[in-house]
């Protein structure tokens, strides 16, 4: 899969090499010259010099060739230019963003072509909430610019679901079970899979479908 990566300062060139290490191919781009010349020569890493707001310059680098692009600058108003632009100019299928400061998370959504965005204080906080959490649905993180949410619920004792398989479960038709972390371990979310107290259960949800899925699982 090629990749293609703006920014590369810690966070950009930290994702681009553990892309390479993972078998992608990545296009880097840097608008600094100076940082650009600093980078290592790594094999499966093509880094371009230029300014990944303008259309030209992502004309030239072939943003169209790239499965997925992610704005990983510092600057959350290029990377909202940079993901705009991959998405309508370049039909780039997967736009991922960074999120630098919480305030801005609110505009990272489909509207400026963003599927993903990654916020590190609001993930950080989700992942706080996930680990002292007990009965209670906490956001993990959200996809395709807030129409799919990835959720997670520690079952209480008094949980609804407690004792009883996935298959018996009034599931919404646009929510799904994803995995199961019981015991330390992953248990993949099948039919017959019964839900036990204590267990951390995974599901994709829209907005839709959130509540009943709560209702589904806490004692709320």
């Amino acid at each position: 899969m090629r990749v293609a990566v703006a920014g590369a300062g810690s966070v950009g060139g930290f994702i681009a090499n553990a892309l390479v290490e993972n078998g992608h191919e990545v296009l880097l781009i840097e608008s600094d010259p100076v940082v650009a010349a600093k980078l290592p020569t790594i094999e499966g890493i093509e880094v371009q010099v230029g300014d990944a707001c303008e259309v030209s310059m992502l004309k030239e680098a072939g943003l169209e060739r790239c499965d997925v692009v992610v704005a990983a600058t510092g600057d959350d108003e290029d990377n909202l230019v940079v993901s705009l632009l991959s998405k309508q100019e370049f039909a780039v299928p997967r736009v991922i963003a960074r999120v630098n400061h919480p305030k801005n998370q609110w505009m990272f959504n489909e509207t400026w072509g963003v599927d993903i965005a990654v916020s590190t204080p609001h993930l950080i906080t989700s992942l706080v909430d996930e680990a002292v959490s007990v009965g209670r649905l906490v956001r993990l993180f959200q996809l395709e610019g807030g129409q799919v949410g990835l959720v997670e619920v520690t079952l209480a004792e008094d949980a609804p679901v407690v004792g009883q398989a996935i298959r018996d479960l009034d599931v919404p038709r646009d929510a799904t079970f994803v995995a199961i972390i019981r015991d330390d371990h992953v248990v993949i979310a099948r039919g017959d899979t019964v839900m036990q107290a204590g267990d951390e259960v995974l599901a994709l949800v829209t907005p839709e479908s959130e509540d009943q899925v709560r209702q589904m699982l806490t004692r709320h």
